[in-house]
């Protein structure tokens, strides 16, 4: 049993190297959750302020793995061109854009009246 954890283990790992190598928007918002990161040091915010960043960031990270295994699914399905395949990756790339709004906006919250 615990075999079987270790090669899930290391499946997600490869699953998350390969998501930092290859995809650019993951760098994006790698690149953004440092730049958060530091600028809540720099501005001193508080231990649940930290926290809120730190599940924002996760949960972020995760909705963009997410969305990169749904369109490589399938894009290894079907590679032709289809109106309800667009769709799906669409959602699925909206998804992404709707949690990062409303982080942004969390984020605006938290940093501007340190700012001010």
């Amino acid at each position: 049993m615990i075999k079987e954890h270790a090669i899930s283990f290391k499946n997600a790992i490869s699953g998350l190297i390969w998501v930092i190598t290859t995809q650019r928007n993951f760098k994006i918002h790698l690149a953004l959750s440092f730049l958060a990161l530091a600028f809540g040091f720099f501005l001193k915010i508080s231990y649940y302020e930290f926290l809120i960043i730190l599940v924002l960031i996760g949960c972020g990270l995760a909705v963009e793995t997410i969305n990169t295994a749904i369109e490589e699914t399938i894009d290894a399905i079907h590679k032709d061109w289809n109106p309800e395949i667009k769709i799906a990756k669409d959602v699925s790339a909206a998804s992404v854009l709707v949690f990062a709004i409303f982080a942004f906006l969390v984020a605006c919250v938290i940093f501007i009246p340190k700012i001010i």
